[in-house]
């Protein structure tokens, strides 16, 4: 069984590199293969690393837009770069390298299960347990939750659908890279309506190791600040985090109601 992982990346600062050198080994170890889509603003000194630890990797164009309302294009490109460099892997999961890093680093155990688990379906959507869920910042918590809500509505599933990790089969991802045209944050539901329209099996597993990933990255600030609650009441004490969550609900919502017209 060759399952193969395919994550999306973007760390201007370099600031998961010392995660990202020190979790590759255990990661490597249950995977039958790594492929990674860089955006083009990464640190220099990832992509040097990743040349040397023979990573299949591939940095994006400087005219794709980055960020958030646009991650539907950088998570289907990191699809077809594991479709291309494994021609003969069966099973894909599609995870963001933060999330997996800290996933293998902090719940190995469940992370080799769950890798194990995939062939039981086409795509198996990753969600968050109640606590994981939790972990992360109110204004992360409160619009995930109300994009959950709707995909219920819309699919009679509750599932949590806004963790950005899926397990694929070869089928299910070519699918994905051919027949996709969600360019958005959409992405998440509207790969999983597609599925469901080709007749692909979907079942849903919830996680531990998907908890809030973030702090990973400042954990100087964290150190700082007297804790990992006192860094979460920063994050959701500024507006313009909350306005920024709101615009991804709506850009999910907005994509899966033109899906389901």
């Amino acid at each position: 069984m060759n399952i193969v992982l395919a994550a999306t990346h973007h760390d201007p600062d370099g600031r998961i590199y010392d995660q990202m050198a020190r979790t590759f080994p255990p990661l490597r170890d249950l995977f039958g293969g790594i492929a990674i889509l860089l955006t083009p603003t990464s640190a220099l000194s990832t992509r040097e690393w990743l040349a040397r630890a023979d990573i299949a990797f591939e940095v994006g164009s400087a005219d794709q837009p980055i960020g958030h309302l646009h991650l539907g294009r950088w998570r289907r490109g990191a699809v077809q770069l594991a479709l291309t460099a494994f021609p003969k892997a069966e099973w894909l999961l599609f995870c963001d390298l933060d999330r997996v890093l800290h996933w293998v680093e902090c719940w190995p155990d469940e992370l080799a299960a769950t890798i194990q688990a995939l062939p039981a379906a086409d795509l198996t959507v990753l969600g968050r347990t109640p606590r994981a869920l939790a972990s992360h910042p109110r204004a992360q918590v409160a619009t995930e939750t109300v994009v959950n809500e709707f995909f219920a509505r819309i699919t009679g599933q509750a599932w949590d659908v806004m963790a950005a990790a899926r397990g694929l089969s070869r089928r299910a991802a070519e699918l994905i890279v051919t027949t996709s045209r969600d360019d958005s944050i959409g992405a998440d539901c509207t790969w999983l309506q597609l599925a469901q329209q080709a007749g692909l099996k979907l079942v849903y597993r919830a996680t531990e190791g998907l908890e809030f990933e973030t702090l990973d990255r400042y954990l100087d600030e964290v150190a700082i600040l007297g804790g990992a609650q006192a860094w979460l009441d920063r994050f959701d004490a500024d507006p313009r985090n909350w306005l920024m969550r709101i615009d991804l609900a709506r850009a999910v919502i907005v994509a899966l109601s033109e899906v389901v017209k």
